[in-house]
């Protein structure tokens, strides 16, 4: 378990299996994650999100919320959350909210969002577990 919190965490790594992302970085000059600590990430279509680091607690749990953002999103926070199950796997579940903008267009806009990401979220996963499953015996 720990291994795989590791690898998730890990933004020199994370373009290895996170088809998500064409980008990810810690700024600030921060080396490693931690509750406070920045980071840059770009999706494979181009829009940019700085998140903060509002509670980290490995193996178990990596919590982000957004400080800079698509103008679409008002407000947007995930957390990945990992527990051990049988056979020395790991159970890895990342949940998230969001809030869209302008609010007049809420009712349309949000379910939009809500699928989308709720379509990446599944390929991100997805792209974690193939990554994990080609390194026999590593992870």
């Amino acid at each position: 378990m720990e291994e795989v919190f590791q690898l998730t965490q890990d933004y020199g790594r994370r373009l290895q299996w996170d088809p998500f992302l064409r980008k990810a970085e810690l700024v600030g000059g921060a080396v490693e994650p931690g509750v406070g600590v920045h980071a840059w990430c770009v999706s494979r279509l181009g829009l940019g999100m700085e998140t903060a680091y509002v509670s980290y607690k490995p193996p178990h749990l990596a919590a982000v919320t957004m400080t800079r953002g698509p103008r679409l999103l008002r407000r947007f926070g995930g957390t990945w959350e990992y527990e051990p199950v049988a056979g020395a796997k790991t159970r890895v579940t990342f949940r998230y909210f969001l809030d869209v903008r302008p609010s007049w267009l809420e009712p349309m806009l949000e379910p939009l969002a809500r699928g989308w990401f709720a379509w990446e979220t599944r390929r991100r996963v997805a792209g974690l577990a193939r990554f994990l499953e080609g390194r026999p015996g590593r992870l």
